[in-house]
Parts: structure tokens; C-alpha cells; sequence
């Protein structure tokens, strides 16, 4: 695999493929050859956000996504939001990155499912800045209206006053790992990622890489 990063704290149940004893939190790590699934060029981010947060609508919402350096390469960021697939009322919140080349990706995802109260997070945020003001347009593409609301409760601002959230577990999952990330020399060596293909596929895909209920 292009991407090694230290794995203390999670226990390995896959192949590739590590869970929190604590918090039932999945991180994974992926390979995809070919030219990246990327929906516009790194270098346009107000494009990528707006096929993003559209793509992302379909099944969730985006919460953000940002192009960074992962391991000294360009990468995309992203956080999204859907519901839970076996805990009606129930959210999973999701960190990826993707490092795409032109012959292929590297991909580490996170997953964070809520584990106690739903909607906890929203309800006191609402409480605090009122309830007419939870949901504006998406700040990506005001067009959109997703499967899930955007929700100002989502912004990184609240994460320290709600610190088992699953959003800011996956906020936190990912600043732990990428600080140890590192990229094989030869996936490095591969030329740049120049632009996307069509039939971009929206959310990352999770049925097969579902946290442990």
C-alpha cells in the first residue's frame, strides 16, 4: 500500500483495516489504480467543493473539504455526514483523503458512528445560536439540498465543547494519523494528477467497510 501511518490505539480486523476498542472507530486504507474518481482539478477548489458537496447530497451531506499536503503530496480532504444504516435516527461521519497520482489513488478513510444520544450536538448548538440559523445554504453549492441538512453545529468551532462526537473523533482520527503518515517513494514518484474522468461516484462507498455496530 502507497500510504503507512502508525495504527497505535486500533486494534487490526482486515486487511487494511484497523478498529478503536474504544470507540468502534474504523480507519482504512486503500489502493485504486487507474486515473483518480476526482471531479475537478485540485487546483479549482471552488469547483471541487461544489461537484463534492453535489455528489455528497445524494446519499449525506458534505461537511468540508479542503486540497492539503498528506505526507508531502497533494491531497483532497474531505468530511461527510449520512445516516446510520442499522441505527434509525443515527449518523456516521466520515474523514478521507485521497492522494491521487495519474495512474492511481491512495485512500485512507475514517469512520465514526454516533455511539450514544442522537442529534445531541445539533440540539445544543441550536439551543446557542437558534434554531432559524442551523441550516443555512450549503456555503459550497447554495443550490443544493441534500439526503442530510448542512448544520452550522458541524463547524470545527464546537468540536472542543463536544469532544466524543463522532465529528470530532474523525476530525481527531485524522490529525493523529496524518502526523505519522508516510508515501511510498515509488507511488511519489508517479506523475501528478492532472484531471478527473467523468461518472465521479459521489459519497465513499461503506457497505463493505462498516464499523463494527
Amino acid at each position: 500500500m502507497p500510504i503507512m501511518f502508525d495504527t497505535s490505539g486500533f486494534q487490526q480486523s482486515g486487511e487494511d483495516m484497523w478498529d478503536s476498542p474504544l470507540t468502534g472507530d474504523r480507519v482504512i486504507r486503500q489502493y485504486t489504480p487507474g486515473v483518480p474518481t476526482i471531479p475537478a482539478p485540485l487546483e479549482d477548489l471552488p469547483a471541487l467543493r461544489r461537484d463534492l458537496a453535489e455528489a455528497s447530497a445524494e446519499g449525506g451531506c458534505l461537511v468540508e473539504a479542503h486540497v492539503i499536503s498528506f505526507a508531502g503530496l497533494p491531497a483532497l480532504l474531505r468530511f461527510e455526514k449520512l445516516r446510520h444504516w442499522n441505527r434509525p435516527g443515527g449518523l456516521v461521519y466520515t474523514a478521507s483523503v485521497i492522494v491521487p497520482r495519474a495512474t492511481g489513488a491512495a485512500t485512507v478513510l475514517v469512520l465514526c458512528a454516533e455511539n450514544g444520544p442522537t442529534g445531541f450536538r445539533d440540539a445544543m448548538v441550536a439551543a446557542r445560536v437558534g434554531i432559524d440559523r442551523m441550516n443555512p445554504p450549503h456555503p459550497y453549492a447554495p443550490h443544493v439540498r441534500g439526503a442530510l441538512p448542512y448544520s452550522v453545529a458541524d463547524d470545527p468551532q464546537w468540536d472542543a465543547q463536544f469532544p466524543d462526537h463522532p465529528l470530532t473523533r474523525a476530525r481527531r482520527w485524522f490529525a493523529e494519523l496524518s502526523r505519522t503518515a508516510r508515501i511510498d517513494p515509488r507511488f511519489a514518484a508517479q506523475p501528478p494528477f492532472s484531471g478527473p474522468i467523468p461518472d465521479f461516484p459521489g459519497m465513499t462507498p461503506l457497505p463493505d467497510s462498516a464499523p463494527p455496530s
